[in-house]
């Protein structure tokens, strides 16, 4: 597939900064922090806005640019400061539109990213960990291990640089990102201490001015974190349910074990009592062959939803090198849907996007520095594994 211009930096180049001083990257920071930030400098907070603008409505990361903060204030600024998004890898596009960035994150490691344009929105899927801390075993991401979370920067980093991207190769005025999904590498809620201040950020009229229900954030079930989410930001809720019963999803999703589906779907309910926010909760449904695409599973997940404003994705399984599950065939899922929608429930099946290039949901993997030995628990097959 065509493979967009890589820029490289050579361990001396500023631009990959590998020798130069640390500096406070702003990219790091929300409102609330960079105001902070000039209040400890001595200045008035109203500077946070003046820089906020440039950087985000612009894409200026030079000081001396910003013509409208004073002269001595941008040289001290340019000393202790940086506006530094990862640094792209590679960029590659889809047949289909899809495009996907591989970045650089310290330690030899890299995430990816995917964009995935259509007629009414442009959404972006970004991650929020280098690998993943769950281990779901239908995911190439799970499979990869873990290394550490991201960090702000490098999470607002990959909205940042899509938007650069776009004006770039549409200058014309073509919008840019309009949705953003937390649902590429990572489970966000175990990264709650970074992933507040970005979406934050992305909800920010001074940053990326994103609306509300144009934000999700995307859970495995991660019950005490949801709570937290729900007090500290208002977004959209997806969870990764996958399975309509505990003995199941423990098999597929093994933090279930942790958080069982009573558990997980009071904590839903919870979500959905504060009448400020959209009523309902995306259900994200893996469809896997002869695992759980059944006639009984449809029946069964229609009654564990029972009266909750609630849509269900149905989500093709997309292959990756030995996951050892197969994608349930376009009839398993068309009728599965059929069930939901006949019992009232919202479905919807997934149109599978940029699956050529491997930027297809469940695909990202980016390489991983395995801090968990990950391996040892795939070393015996899964569920799914032992029923093919």
């Amino acid at each position: 597939m065509p493979t967009h211009p890589v820029t490289f930096f050579s361990p001396g180049d500023p631009g990959g900064r590998p020798d130069a001083v640390e500096r406070a990257n702003l990219l790091d920071l929300d409102r609330e922090g960079l105001r902070a930030f000039f209040v400890e400098l001595g200045e008035k907070p109203f500077r946070a806005e003046q820089v906020m603008k440039w950087v985000y409505h612009y894409g200026v990361t030079d000081f001396n640019e910003m013509t409208n903060i004073s002269r001595p204030l941008r040289e001290r600024l340019s000393a202790i400061a940086e506006i530094r998004a990862p640094q792209v890898l590679s960029c590659q596009d889809s047949a289909d539109g899809t495009r996907k960035w591989l970045f650089a994150i310290s330690g030899g490691n890299s995430i990816e990213c995917v964009f995935i344009p259509d007629e009414d929105r442009n959404t972006l899927c970004i991650s929020t960990q280098v690998g993943c801390a769950l281990d779901c075993s239908f995911c190439a991401t799970a499979r990869a291990g873990f290394n550490r979370n991201l960090t702000v920067s490098e999470i607002v980093g990959q909205i940042w640089t899509a938007n650069r991207s776009l004006l770039r190769d549409h200058p014309q005025g073509e919008r840019g990102v309009s949705n953003v999904v937390l649902m590429g590498m990572g489970e966000p809620l175990l990264n709650m201490k970074a992933v507040v201040p970005a979406l934050k950020l992305m909800i920010d009229d001074m940053a990326f001015a994103l609306s509300k229900r144009h934000v999700t954030v995307s859970t495995s079930g991660v019950v005490p974190k949801m709570d937290r989410l729900h007090e500290a930001v208002d977004v959209s809720l997806a969870v990764s349910l996958h399975a309509p019963n505990d003995e199941l999803r423990n098999e597929l999703v093994p933090l279930n074990k942790s958080h069982p589906l009573d558990e997980l779907m009071a904590a839903c309910w919870r979500w959905l009592a504060d009448g400020n926010r959209k009523k309902h909760i995306m259900f994200e449904y893996v469809m896997l062959d002869g695992v759980n695409d059944r006639p009984e599973h449809a029946h069964e997940l229609v009654s564990l939803l029972g009266n909750m404003p609630a849509k269900v994705n149905l989500i093709p399984f997309n292959p990756f090198e030995g996951s050892g599950y197969r994608r349930s065939s376009e009839e398993a899922i068309q009728r599965f849907a059929k069930i939901l929608r006949d019992r009232g429930v919202f479905a919807i099946a997934r149109r599978t996007r940029g699956e050529d290039i491997d930027a297809a949901c469940g695909q990202l993997a980016g390489e991983v520095e395995d801090r968990s030995k990950r391996w040892r628990k795939f070393a015996e097959p899964r569920f799914g594994e032992r029923a093919l």
